[in-house]
This record gives C-alpha cells, sequence and structure tokens, in this order.
C-alpha cells in the first residue's frame, strides 16, 4: 500500500472515532433537534466518504470487507442532496456501521507513530 492510500485510510478511521464521539450517549431525537450536532455528524460522515473515494481502486479491491460503495453514496448524498438528508440513516450509519468501519480500518493499518516526538523509557 502506498503513502497515499495508507493516509486516506488514516483519515477515514480518524473521522470515524470522531463520528463514535458525537454519537455517544446522544439519541436519534437529539440529532433531529439539534442542528449544530446533525451539521457536525453530517461533516465527519462526509469527510468519511470523501477520504474513501480518493483510496485507489487497487486498494478498495484488496479490502472487500469495507463497504466502499455505500461510504461514498453516504458522502455523494449528504453532499448533494443535503435539503432531504434523512437524519434516521444517518443516525444509523454512525452507531451500528462506523464502528464496524473502525474495527475494519484498525485491523489494515499499522499503528500511527508520531515520528517528530522521541520516545524515552524513562518518561513512563
Amino acid at each position: 500500500m502506498n503513502e497515499r492510500d495508507e493516509g486516506r485510510l488514516h483519515e477515514m478511521l480518524d473521522a470515524a472515532k470522531k463520528a463514535q464521539r458525537f454519537v455517544a450517549g446522544k439519541t436519534l431525537a437529539m440529532l433531529e433537534q439539534d442542528e449544530f450536532f446533525a451539521a457536525a455528524l453530517s461533516y465527519v460522515v462526509q469527510n468519511i466518504g470523501e477520504s474513501a473515494s480518493r483510496v485507489s481502486s487497487e486498494v478498495q479491491q484488496q479490502f472487500t470487507q469495507i463497504a466502499w460503495r455505500e461510504i461514498i453514496g453516504m458522502r455523494n448524498i449528504l453532499v448533494h442532496d443535503y435539503l432531504n438528508t434523512r437524519y434516521d440513516i444517518l443516525w444509523n450509519a454512525a452507531p451500528i456501521s462506523v464502528p464496524e468501519l473502525v474495527r475494519q480500518l484498525e485491523a489494515i493499518l499499522p499503528p500511527f507513530v508520531d515520528e517528530d516526538v522521541e520516545s524515552n523509557p524513562d518518561d513512563v
């Protein structure tokens, strides 16, 4: 896997984890009533789809367990048909599909190591 694809997968993972944090302790009713919550969740789900759309077809074919078409399709609906956003579908994606996506991405990505930070065993 090249660095560009790996970077896109990490972007997907970061956005998916953010979506999980956004929905923690929330309900569909809260999503429907809070325009800021709805906009924030829509935004991170769009980010997942945008990054997914930029992953090469070779990597998409290699990792068929990821629902590429559905992820990218959700992004397209949120971006191009935002006035008709179905909050029930967005809500179902966040607590159900996103955790599975996180597991799938974590299984294929190497752990992120910040190379700018030097590790010192005495700091532990």
